[in-house]
């Protein structure tokens, strides 16, 4: 389910750039070095604000580490985040990758729970499980909170009928973001910052849950497969009210935390998630449609779809990772994002829009109109 938050470069700008790219590539490369090549599907672009988190309260500057040519990056060198923050980011990936497997497995869905596959799968679930146990421990993190999380949520989904609350439902998933984000307090030295990340942790999962659900309820209603709104009766409304909420809660538990440089940490948690919400309920409630009401760059709307592409290398973007899911065809295992990079059409910067559907990606001052599916006006 972890994936939501999709930073455009045009937004972000060129430092916070390059910092969110060093924290995705950091995490790549760590989940490579101590739990091998296969490690790195894991990969996935909400694992690094654990990075993030503990980076951006540790005292001193950033630690980076050289890293060599790589496709992703279009065969460019980078200085990537190295030390204990991308390596928690890299075992809570791992753990929660491991767990999705899991899913797949028992539920006997996706191309992971195929006959010929589940097997393997679950083999693979199993290893990364042990790793990233050992990996924790070495970090000092007990990421049993999270694995008993997890195992907890098909009881719950289980008993949960139409009338349960869905705060029900998302408890687990809660609870394990709330442990991860606390934990970059203590390995940062900042003790006194783990209650208010436990609580934007814990806000964070619930967010994830609902989006994952909503993203997912059409499909989820034509396979007959389970989604907590169908299964509870709630509707859209409702689950917009508690992501709404819980993006208020967040930005509050953020400004009572103590941070060396809060920059990336609130453009993340705060900005980007919000577009990550309003984003998915728009398409879920049928309100992101291209404008037709003279917009300048209304008409590269219809054709916008074809100049999609999942290779980062582009110009435009630069930021890595999507391009896992075509090389694996594990679309949805961790959340990995194919990129969508098409000429902006909203504004004079002759650069690629790399915004997977979202508004307002391409300069201060351009229309929010600029992409195909948003919900805005200009």
């Amino acid at each position: 389910m972890f994936g939501i938050i999709r930073p455009c470069r045009h937004r972000l700008g060129g430092e916070l750039v390059a910092a969110w790219q060093a924290h995705l590539c950091g995490m790549c490369l760590s989940l490579r070095d101590d739990h091998g090549q296969a490690a790195r599907l894991a990969t996935n672009y909400d694992g690094l604000v654990i990075s993030v988190l503990a980076e951006a309260q540790a005292d001193g500057g950033p630690q980076r580490r050289a890293a060599g040519r790589c496709a992703l990056r279009g065969m460019r060198k980078a200085d990537v985040a190295a030390g204990d923050c991308a390596r928690l980011a890299a075992t809570v990936s791992l753990v929660l990758a491991a767990a999705k497997i899991r899913d797949h497995v028992d539920d006997g869905d996706g191309a992971l729970g195929r006959p010929g596959v589940r097997g393997a799968a679950a083999a693979l679930a199993t290893r990364w499980a042990a790793a990233s146990a050992r990996s924790g421990e070495r970090l000092g993190f007990e990421v049993g909170v999270l694995t008993g999380a997890v195992s907890r949520q098909a009881a719950i989904e289980a008993a949960a009928g139409p009338g349960t609350a869905l705060l029900t439902v998302t408890e687990p998933t809660e609870i394990a973001t709330a442990a991860a984000f606390a934990h970059t307090a203590v390995l940062a030295g900042k003790p006194a910052n783990a209650g208010p990340l436990r609580e934007a942790g814990r806000l964070f999962g619930r967010i994830a849950h609902l989006v994952d659900a909503v993203e997912d309820l059409a499909a989820d209603q034509r396979s007959g497969a389970w989604n907590p709104l169908h299964a509870t009766g709630a509707d859209l409304a409702e689950a917009r009210r508690l992501c709404d909420d819980a993006l208020l809660g967040i930005k509050l538990a953020l400004a009572e935390a103590e941070f060396r440089d809060a920059r990336l940490v609130h453009t993340l948690l705060v900005h980007e998630l919000a577009r990550s919400v309003h984003r998915v309920f728009a398409r879920a409630a049928g309100t992101a449609a291209p404008h037709a009401h003279g917009c300048a760059h209304a008409q590269d709307h219809a054709h916008a779809q074809d100049h999609a592409q999942v290779s980062a290398a582009l110009a435009g973007c630069g930021l890595p990772a999507a391009g896992l899911t075509a090389l694996t065809g594990l679309t949805g295992l961790t959340g990995l994002i194919s990129l969508r990079h098409r000429r902006c059409g909203c504004c004079e910067c002759g650069e690629d829009c790399c915004c997977d559907l979202s508004c307002d990606c391409c300069c201060e001052g351009c229309c929010d109109a600029c992409c195909s599916s948003c919900d805005c006006s200009c």
